[in-house]
């Protein structure tokens, strides 16, 4: 009986929608921190001088506005993928299992 679930999930077209599309946009996130986190490291570990400098007149340099980008930019990055996993991830999941809660309704009649 679960077997018949399994295969209905994945013949339905919004599965294969929804794992493209989640794939996809999860991977192009990732790459964006990882290309935000790895560029503030590759800045500490090349150009120590430039993350040293002083802002202005000020005593602040340039390495801690640029580490609290990365953990805003972070924050931005989830709180994106996460509004688009309740918007349009959700329903696709919800098209899904109504999909497969219809078929195993007609098999048990």
């Amino acid at each position: 009986m679960e077997d018949d679930i399994v295969q209905r999930v994945k013949a339905d077209p919004n599965y294969h929608k929804l794992v493209k599309t989640r794939s996809s946009y999860g991977w192009l996130l990732t790459w964006a921190v990882m290309i935000v986190y790895y560029g503030f490291t590759l800045l500490n570990a090349f150009d120590k001088p430039f993350m040293a400098s002083k802002i202005g007149a000020g005593v602040m340099s340039w390495g801690v506005p640029l580490g609290l980008f990365v953990i805003l930019f972070t924050i931005a990055v989830t709180g994106i993928y996460v509004r688009r996993a309740n918007s349009e991830f959700d329903a696709l999941t919800d098209a899904i299992q109504r999909n497969a809660a219809s078929g195993k309704e007609k098999v048990r009649a």
